[in-house]
């Protein structure tokens, strides 16, 4: 499934292909990819006009390529600003690269205590996988922001990857 012409992704999506296939565990797996969105990180050209506009009503998800066999989604997100996630983890691999503008990240233990936080900019790069990877994601600048994640599932099967926490905020 491909919402966006995939010659945008090509090299993106064969070295995650061959990230994938180097059968690396979550981490290892999540470290690989993260590399190799690095080295192919797209700009927001790869969403339509229309798709980088985003939404009052929250941020949006736009499914980009769900690998064939499964193993993995791109999927790109259009924050507004101020707009933020819940408190999750995923039940996955996850990779994310930012396009435009600032991601500002919470981080937090298995007994949601804050343990760091991380402003990420255009071109930031980051990977992880569970267990340890629970945050909360807000836009704190004052334009819109953009981000690209790589999920190890089909996004489209398992429905959502993510765990939500509602102790410290309570949605």
């Amino acid at each position: 499934m491909t919402t966006t012409a995939t010659r945008d992704l090509t090299d993106l999506l064969d070295a995650v292909r061959g990230a994938v296939a180097a059968r690396a565990g979550w981490t290892g797996t999540a470290r690989l990819v993260a590399d190799a969105l690095r080295r192919n990180l797209p700009s927001a050209d790869v969403l339509t006009a229309a798709q980088r506009l985003g939404s009052p009503d929250g941020y949006r998800s736009h499914t980009l390529h769900v690998e064939p066999d499964g193993s993995f989604s791109v999927v790109a997100v259009v924050w507004l600003p101020g707009q933020i996630t819940r408190i999750h983890d995923h039940l996955t691999w996850c990779v994310f690269g930012v396009l435009q503008g600032v991601e500002h990240e919470e981080l937090f233990d298995a007994d949601l205590n804050p343990v760091g936080r991380n402003d990420n900019h255009a071109g930031s790069v980051s990977g992880f996988a569970p267990p340890g990877d629970i945050h909360r994601v807000h836009n704190t600048g004052d334009t819109t922001a953009i981000s690209l994640h790589v999920y190890g599932t089909d996004v489209t099967r398992v429905g959502t990857v993510r765990r939500y926490y509602e102790a410290l905020d309570g949605r």
